[in-house]
């Protein structure tokens, strides 16, 4: 969103609504759970929970002719990132910087 910065600023005495006045103002509904949310139609996963039997299906690439894994930050990097060849191996730019 844009700043106006020619705009006039609140003054302190508009900033000094109470908390109690600001609580009242929002809805009451910060603990409740819509069981009809689009976003997740089946459920919701708890922190913590126990996911020993959800088997991920993850495709590994071999590296590739065009990228190298930098020897400071571990990353694969395109071989444009590449700013030299340290002792340990080639280091990309972010960390040369």
């Amino acid at each position: 969103m844009a700043t106006d910065y020619d705009a006039p600023r609140k003054s302190e005495d508009d900033n000094n609504e109470s908390i109690e006045a600001l609580k009242a103002r929002r809805p009451d509904n910060a603990g409740s759970i819509d069981s009809e949310d689009a976003d997740n139609p089946s459920s919701f996963d708890l922190p913590g929970a126990d996911l020993s039997n959800v088997e991920l299906d993850v495709v590994v690439l071999p590296p590739q002719d065009d990228e190298f894994t930098c020897m400071s930050c571990f990353l694969v990097k395109h071989r444009s990132q590449l700013d030299h060849d340290g002792a340990d191996g080639p280091i990309c730019r972010d960390c040369a910087a």
